[in-house]
């Protein structure tokens, strides 16, 4: 591995005035640091090991399942409940209430009266009750298109058609993953000293990779059952190009509001894993090989990346061009110059979209795993240390970090419509986040602090008719209504990157950049915008089985090898 001899001269975290605005987070792409891959590389150099503890499902297609992921210290496992939901009754909305299957990830393995317990409560999702050995809940529906073209095929004694699998890529879509205490699970707090649930998100990334698992044993199962004289397994290139998908709204476009210390260091994490690439004075021919064979994998990846909305289609575009060109520029590009992946990005700022220099970013952490992956171990947050106001710092101050942070708010007319368009709000029926439409429904008086922007624009002008001699504390007795957002200001002022900068309840706001770079960090691909408020993508596609990660792990699977595709 090349050593990093010295720090380029131009080099420095990016701005969170670039990096943060909603264009560019829209675009981020997964990396080394992304949650899928963390897991993964955890049970590899752990040696977990995996067993299908019970498996009792009939020729319907109704029963249950249990999975054991057994790590060097903790057992996890999946319990899964197949149903035969009829067509009609099948729905990717968060208001449905049957499901093809239903799931929850269980702290050890659960003895038979366990999982009778579970039969009565994990199908009915929230409206079940849990306990606290019940780590997570999800439920997920069949791609019906699919799913029977697989069963009849196999059943048949043939290989699925390999264009039907790569358009849709999945045989299930989770429609909720629910962890971190929702609706009676365990808290965060239960499993956050042990070192495989520390990192963000692990429980929700194992609870779907192994229904991945489970999902393809039950389409192989009842090919059997259907035919038992004649039936075939998948073949294990097929099996790969399978993962779970997921529906996934504006319940998670919050997410990077509420969490502001938490998304900083995830931020941080990438940009200190940039950063050290970029500072890699000299790269080894086996660096240089290893980023080269990349690129023609992202260009067919891309090409068999299939969306219908015309905002996807246009960044797909954009994103097909700005490969075209970086095959180009390379073929020309003398990688033995100084700092030659600082160099690259100096091109890609003034030559690609912001999706081709996100790619790009993915790209070159690659080679470099000595570097990259140990940053995982920083990518989680104790968000209590930000909760305390400083009261006893002044006006003066106050009014400093607001303009420096909260800048390209104070620039937006707020008195106009668009500026304050929508507003979110929780459904009653559900408890999920909503965005409303301000001034077409009545629910002003519902409105959650999701638009920092207004809110701290709001803060500034009380600030500025303040004393500014006088301190933080003597303010918010006479302005507690600025009290959440006297907060994030001296959060977002010791964590640059805890502050979205961008408003959040524009009338041209587009929620699915939330999503995309939230999901952008969980390791998802093949971003698929329904509308701007929801979006599909496809979670583990070519990553290897638990059966196969001691034999056969190659940690960049998410970059499918030309000859799977």
């Amino acid at each position: 591995m090349a050593a990093i001899n010295k720090v380029y001269s131009d080099s420095s975290y990016r701005s969170a005035d670039t990096l943060m605005t909603l264009s560019r987070m829209g675009s981020f792409h997964q990396t080394r640091l992304s949650f899928m891959r963390t897991l993964l590389r955890r049970f590899v150099t752990e040696n977990w090991s995996f067993k299908r503890a019970h498996f009792d499902i009939n020729m319907q297609g109704i029963g249950a399942a249990v999975y054991s992921a057994i790590g060097p210290i903790n057992t996890y496992s999946l319990v899964a409940f197949a149903n035969d939901l009829p067509p009609e009754k099948r729905s990717d909305r968060v208001i449905a209430t049957e499901w093809d299957a239903t799931f929850t990830l269980y702290d050890g393995v659960p003895s038979n009266a366990e999982i009778e317990r579970l039969r009565k409560t994990i199908p009915l999702q929230e409206a079940g009750r849990v306990s606290e050995r019940e780590l997570s809940l999800s439920r997920a529906n069949r791609s019906i298109r699919l799913w029977d073209h697989v069963v009849s095929a196999l059943a048949k004694g043939h290989q699925p058609d390999e264009d039907l699998v790569a358009a849709v890529g999945y045989l299930m879509r989770t429609t909720a993953v629910y962890g971190s205490g929702k609706f009676g699970v365990a808290d965060r707090e239960v499993l956050s000293g042990r070192p495989e649930c520390r990192g963000p998100f692990q429980v929700e990334m194992m609870t779907v990779y192994l229904i991945r698992t489970f999902v393809m044993d039950l389409v192989e199962h009842l090919a059997k059952l259907h035919s038992p004289r004649t039936a075939v397994r998948l073949h294990p290139k097929s099996r790969r190009s399978f993962g779970i998908g997921n529906s996934t709204g504006l319940g998670m476009a919050p997410f990077l509001v509420n969490h502001p210390m938490l998304i900083n260091n995830w931020i941080m994490a990438k940009e200190e894993a940039l950063l050290r690439v970029r500072s890699v004075e000299k790269a080894s021919k086996k660096e240089i090989c290893v980023f080269l064979n990349l690129v023609p994998r992202v260009i067919q990846s891309v090409k068999d990346w299939r969306s219908e909305h015309p905002i996807q289609l246009n960044k797909l575009g954009a994103l097909k061009s700005d490969l075209v060109d970086l095959k180009d520029y390379l073929a020309k590009f003398d990688f033995h110059i100084q700092f030659p992946w600082q160099r690259l990005l100096d091109w890609s700022e003034k030559k690609l979209s912001l999706e081709g220099q996100e790619q790009l970013i993915s790209l070159i952490l690659e080679p470099y795993s000595e570097l990259v992956d140990g940053l995982a171990e920083c990518m989680d947050a104790d968000e209590s240390k930000g909760f305390r106001i400083d009261g006893q710092m002044t006006i003066e101050t106050l009014i400093k970090i607001c303009s420096d942070i909260y800048g390209w708010a104070l620039d937006i007319d707020w008195s106009k419509e668009d500026a304050n368009a929508r507003a979110w709000y929780v459904s009653e029926e559900k408890l999920e986040p909503r965005l409303g439409e301000r001034f077409c429904e009545n629910i002003a008086d519902y409105e959650q602090p999701l638009q920092p922007g207004r809110d701290a624009a709001r803060m500034f002008a009380d600030l500025r008719s303040s004393n500014s001699h006088s301190t933080t504390a003597s303010f918010l007795l006479k302005h507690p209504e600025h009290r959440h957002i006297v907060r994030r200001c001296q959060l977002a002022a010791k964590y640059p990157y805890a502050e979205v900068r961008g408003n959040t309840i524009d009338a041209q706001m587009m929620p699915i950049d939330l999503l995309r770079a939230k999901l952008s960090f969980f390791g998802a691909g093949h971003f698929d915008p329904r509308s701007d408020r929801w979006i599909r993508i496809n979670m583990f596609r070519g990553a290897p089985f638990p059966h196969e990660l001691q034999t056969d792990y190659r940690d960049d699977w998410p970059f499918p090898l030309l000859e799977e595709i």
